[in-house]
């Protein structure tokens, strides 16, 4: 089966671009925008309608395979490429990815996808929403020529080993953490609710008191609304670094804290995402990997999960070999190809950690999608609800393209 053709049009994601520089230089809400200028190259305002490209691919059979670029809230920080606009990004993809892909024959998704992922145009490598999209679209085109899921393709080209099942659903609240964790305990989040914990005064506390509370809030709510005993989630919380920033970054605290969570959650097991922001990589991995240490030393029984610095393929592997965190986010548009993806959630699993197939709210459901079927495929930890911060729409879009995949592979199999 090949490509005949590649159609580009633009798209919007399920949230916004913002300007992560400006809003910590103090930028103020106003309603859902901001007030002042940008500053990070690109912005044309603080806050900004996330922006995507759906790729398409029409095979020779008349099918029509496609992807969407797509990158990140913080878009431009942080060390990322810059913001991706449709109109700026349409051009190269039709220029100079579109003539290397008509004509060529869909034999393996490995091979391309790395293909295009290393390849640099004028010297410099694609955009890695790019890179993202594009390659979403070479798997779901290798999937359509061999008429099966996603998540079969994958789990044959990587040997992957694993039973195509559902696997757990993180659903994340956003700062509505309130009505967002009432809306995730209806709907049965395996994992929840993240919180959105990024400000010690207004929602740590400069003790800790306030997270407490709300860990004893969550955990009485859970008991109220549960229509059984057997819906056990997760508690899985990001709180930005503020844990650091409260406890002086002092290893021995900030795991005397963990304890009063750990004790405060019970019966449900907690996750921590991010405990202390170092603002560097080294620094980063090497406070993560103390604190790991200190939980085990101690019998306290908290997850750590390494989000900041922890961007790309490489950097997977440098926080997995040091045991930085017991579960790490593989945050999927920052990765470039989604063989990348593949790559870290089977590298955190050699290596006996937990591998989160993340991403960010500024996605798209066919991104999600896709992003799903991956995970399923290589038996990650757990899956984040994506794209948006309204819960429904990204729990409604990951748990139904679970079920749909599973249904459609035990379908196959009893034919067999």
């Amino acid at each position: 089966m090949k490509i005949v053709d590649v159609v580009c049009c633009s798209g919007r994601t399920g949230f916004y671009f913002d300007d992560q520089r400006a809003i910590k230089k103090g930028a103020k809400h106003n309603g859902f925008t901001y007030e002042g200028k940008p500053v990070t190259e690109g912005f044309k305002a603080i806050r900004q309608a996330g922006e995507a490209i759906s790729v398409m691919f029409i095979l020779e059979d008349g099918q029509v395979a496609y992807g969407d670029c797509a990158a990140v809230q913080y878009s431009g920080a942080g060390g990322r490429d810059p913001l991706f606009l449709a109109e700026d990004f349409i051009p190269v993809i039709e220029k100079e990815i579109a003539p290397k892909l008509i004509g060529i024959e869909l034999n393996s998704f490995k091979e391309l996808a790395e293909e295009i992922d290393k390849l640099h145009i004028n010297g410099k490598r694609l955009h890695t929403a790019i890179r993202y999209g594009v390659t979403q679209a070479i798997l779901d085109a290798v999937a359509k020529s061999r008429k099966l899921t996603i998540a079969e393709v994958v789990k044959d080209e990587y040997n992957t080993g694993v039973e195509i099942k559902r696997v757990p659903i993180f659903a994340q609240s956003g700062d509505d953490r309130y009505i967002n964790a009432d809306k995730m305990i209806i709907k049965g989040a395996d994992v929840l609710p993240h919180a959105l914990i990024n400000n010690v005064e207004e929602k740590l506390g400069t003790k800790g008191e306030k997270l407490l509370d709300y860990v004893i809030w969550l955990r009485n709510r859970i008991l109220e609304l549960r229509d059984c005993d057997e819906y056990n989630p997760v508690f899985h919380i990001d709180v930005y670094g503020t844990i650091g920033a409260a406890f002086d970054y002092d290893t021995d605290k900030m795991a005397d804290y963990l304890k009063e969570l750990e004790v405060a959650a019970k019966p449900f097991h907690l996750r921590i995402e991010g405990p202390m922001d170092m603002e560097e990589r080294q620094k980063q991995m090497e406070a993560l990997r103390d604190l790991t240490k200190k939980l085990k030393e101690k019998d306290i029984n908290v997850e750590l999960v390494a989000d900041e610095w922890c961007n790309t393929y490489d950097d997977v592997v440098y926080f997995a070999d040091n045991n930085a965190g017991h579960m790490l986010q593989i945050k999927t548009p920052d990765l470039g190809g989604v063989n990348n993806i593949i790559e870290s959630i089977l590298y955190c699993k050699k290596k006996g950690l937990g591998a989160y197939c993340g991403g960010t709210c500024n996605e798209t459901n066919r991104s999600a999608e896709i992003c799903t079927q991956i995970g399923m495929a290589c038996g990650a930890a757990q899956v984040l609800a994506k794209p948006g911060m309204g819960v429904d729409e990204g729990f409604m879009i990951v748990n139904n393209e679970m079920n749909r995949t599973v249904a459609l592979v035990n379908r196959r199999n009893k034919i067999k």
